[in-house]
């Protein structure tokens, strides 16, 4: 009774699984085969359970039985196949092996089984040289469908990842039979298989026999590629993605040359422009395997062809492969090992070259001679040899041609030629001095460049200057002779006048970029004449040449800058600028502000070029920055007879050019450095500490902090430019004094200037500072004196930029109290007398600032504050606007429009539809600031997302037709263009309106500004447009 109780119990489960199969195979079901494949995996079933359950289907006389059969077995393997053993496999291999021969029908099935099995690590030794033998010999690849097809490639790629050595033991029969299977594909999905398969071919060395012709045929005919992916193709196969992998194909082995090329000849001479881009790429790619031997056959050919299509072509990109062609193959021809008794071919082929351009290159005004100097410049590049070949033969012609022409714009395009053979000369080092080709025409050239460098043409004065640098780059070339000579002619057109600006700021590049190279022969004889021109008087200024002198002192003051590249120049270039400030301090020179801030821009751009090298960089520091703080703190004192320069330096705008040198001087210092130098600075400030100065003997103390004059005060400036600099771990002395000191001064109501560098300062040390104790008494001090000064009438507006400054802080590193200060900014936006401020505050929370909470100063700047500020703060504007008194909606308008305009794009569109109806009403306010931003917000809505912005088309024509005739010209544009982006907006929904915005865009046609009218052309133009056919 048990033993029949168990039997039944057995039974159970194969009759689950024989009704499974009954549904799959005669039903016509699905399911049932995944299900199936679920419970093999789970236990429930072996695999010789299934193939037993199966047993009448896989005999059953009927081919579509018999099929489905084979189909549910191949599914579950597909999904079971590491559980097999080898036994099993085996076994498995043989069946499916002898169905190969079945019916048409069943062949499909099959082959997915045996995809299954190549992926199984029990497949023993021998049986995938057998399932390829019996594939080749017993299936007709081409006649099976495209997944099918894919099939018997997924199965080869899977056996030659893991059976190569059984697969190369087969020879040459393997390669046949792949050529078979692929001969005839079309699809691009089996297609790009295919390639990959060929190409491990040839890279893994299988034997290819006698069949390497045939491999090349069966792949070459599908050169070039012509295949368009159908619209929403969702297989994502494009264009390239075959054409690459059929060129990896093609230039894999040279064993291919003798076919491949006379093909490629023929594509780059055809009609096609693709099959010429394809040729050449090709080409460039071959030549990287490919030998003297390959190409020895075929060398007029191919530069026939080049020639024909960079002399000939109207494509750009042609020409350009064309160029990189020639290039490769001259640097194949060069890279080839030769045998004592065989012919250089680089020789010959070079020669064949400058026979067939040469000539052209004397004829400066024809259309020839710049298609000959880049071929024989693409040439020059490829090789040593190749570069010295090509330039000694074409340098001689070149020199000549300059003296044989008179004209400007020839000597111009002569210059540009040699120019660039002069630059190929840099790519290659020559160890004897004498074995360089420039060597024995550096007299003429030397002549030559000086000659285009006094020449009357601008143009070619700019291609002199350019072609000196490249002269004074190459080691040892020039003399010292020619040095003086060069740096008299760059000292010259460092004066040039306005209308030469471009040669002026190209000699001042030239000179930055020569004095690393020569600091000696800028040091002898460029600082002499550029400190005498510092230091000439207005009237010996104006007695030689007419120019003010304020234009000269600036060239000369430029050109300091520009050659300040090397540490020696550096050391000469500083001390003459700082000595001119003190010179003027001292009375000796009259001063404007324009001319102070001129030399703080000097010095910053020096400051810039010495932030690669640190000992240039702590040099300028220790000189420049004393001296900066010195003659500021002397400026300050109160004197009887103060000189110009003091009222000056006290200037809002130089205060703000010295602070920007001592930033940039501070920012690039090692913390070791910056705290000895933070040592300094504190004291001064704190406790009038002047001995590091210069100059410390002053009438009156330094007290900027303790009852200082309003002078003294606004140096605080400076203060802020340095400790707002350091990096982030320079502990600064005295920090609880001076913060407390910062933020009293920050409340004075009689310098704003001094309140606002106090509150920026106690700002950007708040940014820095570590979380803990002390950054929150901080924070507390902070808030109560902004609650204080927001009570008081008088220090309102002091109160209200420290909040902005702290607030600032706070959201560019996330601290939590960021929230709290940006509500209270909000409250002020319905406060009479701060609320436009308070509105414009929203401007400064999100844009990035010059002096202080910069990246750069090392503040604690955290990516995306602006999507988290947007986040956290919009809706409670949106919901401030809407419950604000009309009077003070614009303000909530104008803060939303400044965050929106700061919001990156790919942000701010998904959000702007949510907006749009509180933007279409700020385009009504009347701040035209409001209206820029909002009109910025609008422009890429209208493009991304036409159909929201459809709905509100009747109000956007009106707004925007009533905004084109803005007092404002920047709304005015960006109204118009505005305009322009509606026609992006379906058809049917503008053409109502098209007769009304094209007499309303009559107007702006005749707007007193250019580029207004230019809008108006654009827009009025498309609105024409609209409806017509093709629109």
């Amino acid at each position: 009774m048990a033993a029949a109780t168990a039997l039944e119990e057995a039974a159970a489960p194969l009759g689950a699984l024989c009704g499974l199969v009954q549904d799959f195979v005669m039903g016509q079901q699905e399911g049932p085969a995944d299900q199936v494949a679920a419970d093999v995996k789970s236990g429930g079933y072996t695999v010789l359970q299934v193939v037993e359950a199966l047993g009448s289907s896989l005999e059953n006389p009927e081919p579509r039985t018999r099929a489905r059969g084979i189909q549910l077995l191949s599914q579950v393997l597909l999904q079971c196949h590491s559980l097999l053993l080898e036994k099993e496999v085996v076994h498995l291999i043989l069946f499916y092996e002898n169905r190969l021969k079945d019916h048409h029908l069943v062949i499909p099935s099959v082959l997915q089984g045996l995809r299954a099995l190549s992926q199984s690590v029990a497949l023993p030794p021998g049986l995938a040289v057998s399932v390829l033998k019996a594939i080749f010999q017993e299936v007709h690849v081409q006649s099976l469908l495209q997944v099918d097809r894919h099939t018997v490639f997924s199965i080869i790629t899977n056996f030659m990842r893991s059976r190569e050595e059984e697969l190369k033991g087969l020879g040459a029969d393997f390669t046949f039979g792949f050529i078979q299977v692929m001969d005839g594909e079309k699809d691009p999905r089996n297609l790009l298989v295919a390639f990959r398969i060929v190409h491990d071919l040839i890279s893994k060395d299988y034997s290819l026999g006698p069949f390497v012709e045939e491999l090349f045929e069966v792949t070459s005919c599908y050169f070039p590629i012509d295949f368009t992916p159908p619209p929403n193709d969702p297989y994502g196969i494009q264009r390239d993605d075959l054409i690459l992998s059929l060129r990896a194909v093609l230039a894999s082995t040279p064993r291919f040359a003798e076919f491949l090329l006379p093909l490629l000849i023929e594509k780059v001479d055809s009609e096609i422009l693709s099959a010429k881009l394809d040729s050449l790429q090709t080409l460039n790619a071959c030549c990287s395997v490919y030998g003297q031997k390959e190409l020895k056959d075929f060398l007029p050919s191919l530069w026939s062809s080049i020639r024909r299509e960079v002399f000939q072509t109207a494509s750009e990109r042609v020409e350009a492969e064309g160029l990189a062609a020639l290039h490769s193959l001259t640097a194949c021809l060069s890279c080839s090992v030769l045998r004592a008794d065989a012919e250089d071919l680089l020789d010959s082929f070079l020669r064949n070259i400058l026979q067939d351009c040469r000539h052209h290159l004397c004829e400066p005004d024809m259309k020839l001679v710049w298609p000959s100097a880049k071929l024989l410049q693409a040439a020059a590049g490829a090789s040593a040899r190749a570069c010295e070949h090509i330039t000694s033969n074409v340098l001689p012609l070149l020199l000549e041609q300059f003296h044989k022409h008179s004209q400007s714009n020839q000597r111009r395009t002569i210059l540009e030629m040699i120019l660039g053979f002069l630059k190929l000369q840099q790519k290659w080092s020559y160890e004897d001095k004498d074995e360089r080709p420039l060597t024995r025409f550096k007299d003429q050239l030397c002549s030559l460049v000086f000659m285009a460098l006094i020449d009357p043409s601008t143009q070619l004065q700019l291609v002199g200057i350019r072609t000196l640098t490249v002269l004074g780059s190459q080691p040892d070339l020039l003399s010292s002779g020619d040095l003086e000579l060069a740096v008299g002619h760059l000292y010259r057109l460092s004066f040039l006048e306005e209308n030469s600006q471009s040669c002026r700021v190209a000699a001042l590049e030239a000179s930055g970029t020569l004095t690393t190279l020569y600091p000696g022969a800028f040091s002898n004889h460029l600082l002499p004449k550029l400190a005498k021109e510092l230091h000439k008087e207005k009237s010996d200024v104006a007695r030689e040449d007419g120019l003010m002198k304020c234009s000269r002192h600036f060239c000369c003051l430029q050109a300091l800058s520009a050659i300040s590249t090397h540490p020696s120049i550096v050391k000469e270039t500083l001390p003459l600028l700082l000595q001119h400030l003190c010179q003027a301090n001292k009375g000796n020179l009259v001063i404007e502000s324009s001319e102070v801030i001129a030399v703080c821009q000097s010095l910053q751009q020096v400051a810039e070029k010495c932030q690669q090298d640190p000992e240039s960089y702590w040099y300028f520091h220790e000189t420049a920055v004393p001296c900066l703080f010195g003659l500021a703190v002397q400026a300050s004192m109160p004197e009887k007879e103060s000189s110009v320069l003091r009222k000056v330096l006290l200037e809002d705008e130089v205060l703000a050019a010295l602070a920007s040198v001592i930033g940039t001087a501070t920012t690039h210092l090692s913390p070791e450095l910056a705290a000895q130098s933070v040592t300094c600075i504190v004291p001064l400030f704190l406790d009038g500490n002047t001995s590091f100065l210069p100059e410390n003997s002053f009438p009156s103390r330094f007290q900027p902090f303790q009852d200082g004059s309003s002078a003294q005060r606004r140096l605080v400036a400076l203060l802020t430019a340095f400790v707002c600099s350091l990096p982030r771990n320079v502990e600064i002395p005295q920090l609880n004094q001076l913060m407390r000191e910062l933020l009293e001064q920050s409340c004075c109501h009689d310098c704003p200037f001094a309140s606002t560098a106090a509150a920026k300062c106690f700002a950007g040390l708040l940014n820095k500072h570590p979380p803990g104790q002390q950054l929150d008494e901080f924070l507390q001090l902070a808030v109560d004196t902004v609650e204080t000064g927001l009570a008081s009438g008088s220090s309102r507006n002091q109160a209200f930029v420290l909040l902005l400054w702290v607030t600032k802080a706070l959201v560019l590193r996330y601290h939590p109290l960021s929230a709290c200060l940006t509500t209270q900014l909000m409250g002020l936006l319905g406060d009479p007398e701060l609320g436009p401020a308070a509105a414009d505050g929203f401007s400064l929370l999100m844009s990035d600032c010059t002096d202080v909470l910069t990246r750069a100063g090392h503040a604690d700047v955290r990516i995306m504050f602006r999507q988290r500020f947007f986040t956290d703060n919009v809706p409670a504007l949106v919901q401030g606007f809407h419950a604000a008194p009309q009077d003070v909606k614009p303000n909530y308008l104008k803060g939303l429009s400044h965050v929106l305009n700061r919001l990156p794009k790919p942000v701010l569109l998904p959000e702007l539809p949510t907006l749009l109806s509180l933007l279409l009403e700020a385009l009504s306010c009347h701040d035209s600031v409001v209206q820029l931003s909002t009109l910025s917000c609008l422009q890429p809505l209208l493009l991304e997302s036409p159909q929201i912005m459809s709905l509100h088309i009747d109000t956007l024509v009106t707004k925007f037709l009533t905004l084109s005739s803005s007092h404002s010209m920047a709304v005015r544009i960006a109204a118009l263009q505005c305009m322009h982006a509606l026609t992006r907006l379906p058809a049917p929904v503008l053409l109502p309106y098209k007769s009304q915005v094209i007499r309303a865009l009559a107007k702006p046609l005749d707007d007193k500004k250019r580029l207004v009218r230019k809008e108006a052309v654009s827009a009025r133009g498309e609105w024409f447009l609209l409806g017509s056919p093709g629109s």
